[in-house]
């Protein structure tokens, strides 16, 4: 059996080299990095047993990687966090974000290894995350869905979630589901006929969501009908989602209009993922960091050609076939790199094809000379850094790899007016 391999994060030469010398001692294999960036790379290559983590670092402070993992789907092992300045606050925030343990220096090598012998213990079982709201994107209306899916989190009223299949109703219901609290998903609602009041116990003062209300029978939404009369009784919150209009279907006598009344006070639309296209490469490689993660697939990356070409199809099948299209690519690309050639092979085989007399790559028409070309994908590309990071120029600048200076020349060329922010840093 191989050795358990653990990370050590920390800007100190000294500490590093002195906690590799002990846990190499201890029969463990060890990487070292200086910073959050080299921390970063080791991260992406594989998934360590183990994370000892600094708070304190001059490029980017440990609670800010350890969210950073924890919103990318990335803190899939254990993390101990490290300081000489160890305060109660640090020790709570990291533990709220997801940290297995806190040390303070000077460590103690017997507090050390019973740390790291504790952590990896417990660690073994972590689950393998799959998406969350979080991963759905930053296009305005994911996050207006999500101030609204906040601002009613606390009520107990049913809510019903519309859109088509797969644009990712269960990440919603996730949203309003509290902590701690039971969460009930029967797999059909054959049940509903048979006994509606089955899961009401397991579900007691949680949450019960329940799919595709279009398809219940009349004997199964009479049970539904049964079942709402009595989940103020467990304090359950009933959230049900619909991919077809129900209003029609109770227009034709095909679903009950008192139980449509019942379940329609609290409606929300859940958008598809052609409505927030921009988003469309940061959930793949979302996805394909949880594969390669998980060893669904091997150690692939995403070609910006690739993320791009992606981005332009209209997914009729949303999340669960962007999955599926991803994991096709991880598996069957000859390279590490997927490339825009790969997703054009994949897609025919999923039947899905770029938007019709299109004949555009990332939206920019092919049939144009290259500098006017070049020029509108510059144009689209900086458009969308800007609109991702809410105008904020320095994040737009890391982001784009550039400088400000250069990135502020770059605009002016292309005709864009920079709205002028700058880092929250420098506004304190």
């Amino acid at each position: 059996m191989a050795p358990n391999q653990i990370l050590v994060v920390d800007d100190e030469i000294g500490i590093r080299e002195l906690l590799s010398e002990i846990l190499k001692d201890e029969g463990y294999t060890v990487r070292l990095a200086e910073n959050a960036a080299a921390a970063r790379a080791i991260r992406k290559e594989a998934r360590p047993d183990l994370v000892l983590l600094d708070i304190w670092m001059p490029d980017t402070d440990g609670i800010s990687l350890l969210k950073e993992w924890a919103v990318s789907g990335l803190l899939t092992m254990p993390v101990v966090m490290m300081s000489g300045h160890g305060t109660i606050e640090s020790a709570m925030e990291a533990t709220r974000i997801g940290a297995f343990d806190f040390l303070e220096k000077p460590i103690s090598m017997p507090k050390l290894l019973a740390t790291v012998g504790k952590a990896l213990t417990g660690g073994s079982v972590l689950p393998k995350p799959g998406l969350s709201f979080v991963h759905l994107g930053r296009a305005r209306v994911i996050v207006e869905l999500h101030q609204r899916l906040e601002q009613v989190s606390r009520l107990k009223t049913p809510v019903l979630l519309t859109g088509d299949p797969g644009c990712g109703f269960e990440l919603c219901a996730r949203v309003l589901h509290l902590r701690n609290t039971p969460w009930v998903a029967p797999v059909d609602n054959v049940w509903l006929a048979e006994n509606p009041f089955e899961p009401l116990n397991e579900a007691r003062d949680g949450v019960l969501f329940l799919q595709d209300l279009q398809t219940l029978t009349r004997a199964e939404q009479k049970g539904l009908t049964q079942l709402v009369t009595k989940l103020e009784k467990f304090n359950v919150r009933l959230i049900c989602s619909a991919t077809q209009p129900l209003v029609p279907l109770v227009e034709q006598d095909r679903f009950d209009g008192q139980l449509f009344s019942q379940l329609s006070g609290l409606t929300l639309r859940v958008p598809s993922l052609r409505e927030h296209a921009e988003d469309i490469p940061d959930i793949a490689n979302t996805l394909l960091a949880h594969m390669v993660d998980g060893t669904e697939v091997p150690l692939r990356q995403f070609g910006v050609a690739a993320l791009n070409a992606l981005r332009n199809l209209d997914w009729p099948g949303n999340l669960p076939v962007l999955r599926n299209v991803v994991k096709t690519l991880a598996l069957t690309t000859h390279a590490n790199e997927i490339t825009a050639d790969d997703v054009a092979r994949v897609i025919k085989e999923f039947g899905l094809d770029a938007p019709e007399g299109s004949g555009a790559h990332a939206g920019v028409p092919l049939d144009m000379p290259l500098r006017e070309a070049r020029e509108r994908f510059e144009y689209q590309y900086f458009l969308h850094h800007i609109r991702r990071e809410e105008g904020n120029m320095s994040r737009v600048a890391e982001r784009v790899g550039l400088e400000r200076t250069h990135l502020y020349r770059k605009l002016k060329q292309l005709g864009i007016k920079p709205s002028g922010k700058t880092d929250e840093s420098s506004s304190s």
